[in-house]
């Protein structure tokens, strides 16, 4: 059988689905990982990477048992989500590789003033107090508060966000790509004939 019929497109599909499922099992695992090592202490944080892996899983879920049991209700459904995901991936990915350094300065300030215990945990990590100034009258889990020597953490984070936004929107950028492969796959697989079925039966 050539690759490009019924079995070759069942074959792909279910590959790129168990590849799915492993990515959100990685993903709830590395953040119960990260809570349970008292690396992240932010619930909300935690909540919307387990929330993201498991919509990840289900969504592979029903790719799988549409693949295997060739259900084009299944497939159809399957095949919007997962276009609809690219698009909205896509689109955030490219804003990741184009952000420029003021964009992300005041991104990450956002992001800093609108929690407090993600601030808590990068103050502990990263040994530092404060965004953008140090301030003595607010509390600091930092070991260098003890001896009043810390430095503010903006420079810190700023030094590594160029890179983790160029990570974060290459690795959505290749999934983003997969996604829409796997579309174009569900979207010629559902037009497919099973051989082993009754020729006369339609789709």
């Amino acid at each position: 059988m050539v690759c490009g019929g019924f079995f070759c497109s069942k074959n792909c599909l279910c590959a790129l689905n168990l590849l799915y499922t492993l990515v959100s099992l990685l993903l709830i695992g590395i953040a119960a990982w990260g809570i349970g090592f008292g690396l992240i202490s932010s619930f909300r944080v935690v909540g919307v990477a387990i929330a993201v892996g498991i919509f990840l899983f289900l969504i592979a879920l029903v790719g799988l048992i549409g693949a295997v049991k060739h259900h084009q209700v299944l497939l159809f459904f399957y095949m919007i989500i997962l276009l609809v995901v690219f698009i909205i991936q896509f689109s955030v990915s490219c804003a990741c590789l184009t952000l420029n350094k003021d964009q992300q300065s005041q991104l990450l300030e956002v992001g800093w003033n609108n929690t407090n215990s993600a601030k808590q945990d990068i103050e502990r990590n990263l040994n530092c107090c404060g965004f953008r100034n140090v301030n003595k009258d607010e509390t600091c889990p930092a070991t260098c508060s003890e001896t009043s020597h810390c430095s503010p953490c903006a420079p810190i984070i700023e030094e590594y966000s160029g890179m983790v936004l160029r990570f974060v929107g290459g690795i959505g950028l290749f999934f983003s790509f997969t996604e829409i492969l796997g579309v174009w796959l569900t979207y010629r697989y559902r037009n497919q004939k099973d051989p082993r079925a009754n020729p006369s039966a339609f789709l």
